[in-house]
């Protein structure tokens, strides 16, 4: 299990015993430094944990810090060993926040909270490095007001990428390219206000928004062929929704 600690700024690696129960860590990296953002950048703030398709690296987007943090990953003993080299860099005052790989697994994704931004990069799965490519905003162009980013999620076909903006409280769809590129193709009302999280079923139809402080999951169908998102009308009460996960049961129920 890994654990990307943000108030703290590190990250933890907690073995899962055969029972089930987590051990001691076996490895813990406190990330240190700030960025230019003294509100928000002021430490580092490890945001999210996330394995290469092979899952020989790890990779940690660090928010206080405008960082990628990789990590070469030992399977036999849960330890981490800084990459070489140990991150890839962002714009200043980015707020990297979640990293999603593309499924042909050439293809990363950065979305940064603070810019309101999302970032592609080739990935070299014999050395682990990020390579930057471009950088697409999540916003228009004539967006007044606070808004930060939240969600990354690539469809299970691999041929659209979906983000989400608070503040704006919308939803961002983008088409893939043969290379990896993004095209914007829409920007659609989330259905509620601070859509924190969503969540693309395992079949790729559905697409849940979680509106934290509007309390509701929204429901959308997604156009396979296209991308697009069309609102169903379906709205659960929730409070406070902030993630959503779908779990895959045995034929038990398990």
């Amino acid at each position: 299990m890994i654990v990307a600690n943000y108030g703290g700024g590190s990250v933890a690696v907690l073995p899962i015993r055969a029972d089930g129960t987590v051990g001691t860590a076996s490895a813990f990296v406190q990330h240190r430094g700030s960025s230019v953002n003294r509100q928000r950048q002021e430490a580092p703030h490890a945001h999210g944990a996330t394995f290469s398709p092979d899952e020989r690296f790890l990779f940690v987007p660090d928010l206080g810090l405008d960082r990628l943090a990789r990590y070469r990953f030992n399977h036999a003993d849960g330890t981490l060993t800084p990459g070489d080299p140990p991150f890839t860099a962002l714009k200043p005052g980015s707020g990297p926040r979640h990293l999603v790989f593309a499924p042909n697994g050439q293809q990363a994704y950065a979305v940064s909270e603070l810019a309101s931004t999302v970032t592609e990069f080739t990935f070299d799965a014999a050395t682990g490095r990020l390579t930057e490519k471009a950088v697409f905003p999540l916003l228009p162009a004539n967006f007044q007001g606070q808004s930060t980013a939240a969600e990354l999620a690539v469809h299970p076909n691999g041929r659209f990428l979906y983000a989400s903006n608070r503040g704006h409280d919308s939803l961002a769809v983008f088409a893939i390219g043969p290379s990896g590129a993004l095209r914007l193709i829409e920007r659609v009302p989330s259905g509620g206000r601070t859509p924190r999280h969503f969540a693309l079923d395992p079949t790729g139809r559905w697409l849940w928004a979680a509106n934290q402080d509007s309390n509701d999951l929204v429901l959308f169908r997604i156009d396979q062929r296209t991308g697009r998102l069309q609102a169903t009308g379906q709205k659960l009460a929730v409070g406070a929704p902030v993630c959503i996960c779908f779990l895959e049961l045995d034929a038990a129920g398990l």
